[in-house]
């Protein structure tokens, strides 16, 4: 744009002028510009008018007063001596300078002394007409109580100059009062600022040249007004505030030549210093974390210009590890540096210990106590003080039973992709009802895996998180004794090798899409693994599921949908099928009654309403299909049961949000005219 060629942006290091900045930044009052500097000018003012009465009733002589400011711009009051403004005109005229009793004068409220004025003029500083006529409207415009054949108060007058002022075209206005033979003359003598023809900006390193290019555009080859440039500095500062950074306009001059200058000081981060307290006492203490381990979850870097949102954010960040109790942020002055250093006092939780408790298997429909199961828990949240988690785990019920221990490194040292590693060892057996369900002689199939493996999972773009893996399973069927069976009652293998076991080496890859993390949020979860034929006899077959969720809020209520597909091509173990239907599926039946299959689809719709304190009621429908693909698992076990392989549900439920986490009792009907209670503890997957 060729007419700003004469706007420059120009940064430098951070210096403060002609005042040290305090400190916090945001906190700071707006730079006094010259509205705010004017009163010491008008008292003098007031003394330089009550002078100029004096010395017309005692009809002395004295010299004009006048009044500067240093800053941008300023206001004063300067007399001409009667006898010198009138000299010549007396004496072509033959006449003698007027007396005091010629001089009508009245007074105002308040016994305030008033001044008949005959004539109010605006002229430039030297006395002269103004050369742009649209200057002379501005401040003529501005004038209320100054008119001509007035009787004014110097209080009036003051008020006069203060709107001239306020108008912000002019640096300076001079109220002159001159005695005439018409009688007083009252010249109001002022100075236009300069025409904006540049801008220098030093210390700016964070605020964008185009966002100050756009402020000053309009202005460019225009008379600089006070007011506009007011606006626009609090207009910098508003844009530093709202990003909560620490930074303002703290000087600005206008130099010769129309050229703006703008000092801004920005706050930049001297150093980071971590302090741990005792939890108890709030007493300084040694931590168990490494420093480094707190420092590099932390945005915030030395040399970076200090921001409020971006700390608040490193807080959280820090309190999503799991090792804190309490975190938080002091920004304090670094010396006279003009920067600032942080101080992160931060309290931590107990590191570790053994926990117990107790569960619900949704895998398990029969029996008065088969579905449930206590567990025993040792935990350790912060391992070599580096924020590595260790948790060893038993899980046992009368059919389940699983033992798992998982080492997870959130982030890997010398990683700067905040990648995380999770090794994982698991030793479960769990019911084979979903897919081997109704065995004619009442027995039950459990399956047994044992499973090791190493995954790792980082952060590809803003909610959104990658996972990949190598997983090596054992798997195989057992009866009620414990020993190995490979068919059902039915004569359906159990197995893809006909062996007592499947071995299979998976890769895992896993991508995941997250909105703002509650249950009615949208979420994206897409799943593959694919099975490595590394030794002859391990199985080789490609998996894929994905599922999606998206909730719309309608008033106080909450429209949700989901919906989840999958399908398997290969050789892979029966009891490895899809199974469809159930508490977490097609609601108003059995676990895995609907179907079971290589590929399958499930959709789901469920409106939820508040009720009073934590309970919420809901309505939903479900509806769940193996798009035909039942006959195709080895051994067709679906068929064999006579799974109808698709089906619908619909019904009422209550939500109840407890300690224990969201309570869900429902109660639905199916296709088929059966109904049935689902009880579950947590939200539907």
């Amino acid at each position: 744009m060729a007419k700003n060629e004469g706007v420059q942006f120009v940064s430098y290091s951070i210096k403060i002028a002609p005042y040290k900045v305090p400190y916090p930044l945001p906190l700071l009052p707006m730079l006094p510009f010259c509205c705010q500097t004017l009163s010491s000018n008008f008292n003098k003012t007031r003394e330089t008018i009550t002078s100029f009465i004096s010395s017309i009733r005692n009809r002395r002589k004295f010299e004009p007063i006048r009044t500067k400011s240093s800053l941008l711009c300023s206001s004063s009051l300067s007399l001409v001596r009667p006898e010198e403004s009138n000299q010549n005109q007396n004496v072509l005229e033959g006449r003698e300078p007027q007396q005091k009793a010629h001089l009508p004068s009245r007074h105002g409220r308040e016994g305030e002394e008033r001044v008949l004025i005959s004539e109010v003029l605006i002229r430039n500083k030297d006395g002269e007409e103004l050369e742009r006529k649209d200057l002379e409207a501005e401040a003529a415009a501005a004038l209320k109580a100054c008119r001509p054949n007035s009787a004014l108060t110097v209080r009036e007058v003051q008020e006069d100059v203060h709107r001239i002022i306020d108008s912000g075209y002019f640096c300076s206005c001079m109220p002159v009062a001159v005695d005439t033979r018409d009688g007083i003359r009252l010249i109001f003598q002022v100075e236009p600022n300069q025409e904006f023809q540049g801008l220098i900006c030093e210390g700016a390193n964070v605020l964008p040249s185009k966002f100050l290019e756009n402020a000053f555009h309009d202005g460019y080859g225009k008379v600089v007004n006070i007011r506009r440039l007011d606006e626009v500095i609090n207009s910098i500062n508003d844009w530093y505030r709202e990003r909560g950074l620490f930074g303002l306009v703290s000087d600005v001059e206008i130099l010769s030549g129309g050229i703006i200058r703008l000092q801004v000081s920005e706050a930049e981060v001297n150093n980071i210093t971590i302090h741990f307290l005792d939890r108890k006492t709030g007493e300084p203490t040694a931590g168990k974390t490494r420093p480094e381990t707190i420092l590099r979850q932390l945005t915030t870097k030395k040399g970076q210009v200090y921001s409020l949102l971006q700390g608040r954010r490193d807080v959280e960040t820090v309190l999503t590890m799991g090792i804190m109790e309490d975190v938080s942020i002091i920004p304090q002055p670094a010396g006279d540096t003009g920067k600032v250093d942080l101080v992160m006092k931060v309290v931590e939780r107990p590191s570790g210990g053994f926990s117990a408790g107790g569960g619900i298997s949704s895998g398990i429909t029969s029996g008065p106590l088969s579905g449930l199961i206590g567990s025993f828990a040792y935990s350790h949240r912060n391992v070599f003080g580096r924020n590595q988690k260790l948790n060893i785990s038993l899980e046992r019920g009368q059919i389940d039973s699983i033992f798992r221990i998982n080492y997870t490194d959130p982030w890997i040292e010398g990683d700067d992709k905040r990648t995380s590693r999770s090794i994982m060892i698991q030793n479960s057996r769990t019911p084979g009802t979903l897919v081997h369900g109704n065995q004619t002689d009442g027995s039950n199939v459990t399956i047994g895996r044992v499973t090791a493996g190493i995954e790792f999972s980082r952060p590809v773009r803003p909610k959104w998180s990658g996972t990949a893996g190598l997983i090596f399973q054992h798997a195989g069927a057992r009866d009620e004794k414990g020993n190995p069976i490979i068919k059902d009652c039915y004569g359906s293998p159990l197995t893809a090798s006909g062996n007592t076991r499947d071995e299979m080496l998976l890769a895992k890859f896993e991508s995941v899409y997250t909105g703002s993390g509650d249950h009615g949020s949208s979420l994206f979860v897409f799943n593959m693994e694919q099975g490595l034929p590394v030794l002859s006899e391990w199985l080789c077959f490609n998996r894929v599921n994905a599922r999606a969720r998206r909730g719309v809020d309608i008033g106080p209520a909450r429209l949700l949908f989901s919906l989840s597909g999958g399908h398997v091509v290969g050789n892979f173990s029966p009891h490895e099928a899809f199974a469809i239907g159930g508490t977490n599926s097609v609601r108003g039946y059995e676990e895995g009654a609907v179907g079971s299959g290589r590929s399958y689809v499930v959709g789901c719709g469920e409106i939820s309403f508040p009720l009073f304190g934590p309970l919420e009621g809901a309505m939903f429908a479900d509806y769940g299909s193996d798009l035909g693909s039942g006959p195709l698992v080895p051994g067709d076990p679906a068929g064999a049961r006579l799974k109808p392989g698709s089906g619908y549900g619909y019904g009422l439920g209550i939500r109840v949000d407890s300690p224990l986490g969201p309570l869900r009792l429902e109660y639905a009907f199916n296709d088929r005219l059966a109904k049935r209670f689902h009880f579950a503890v947590g939200h539907r997957n």
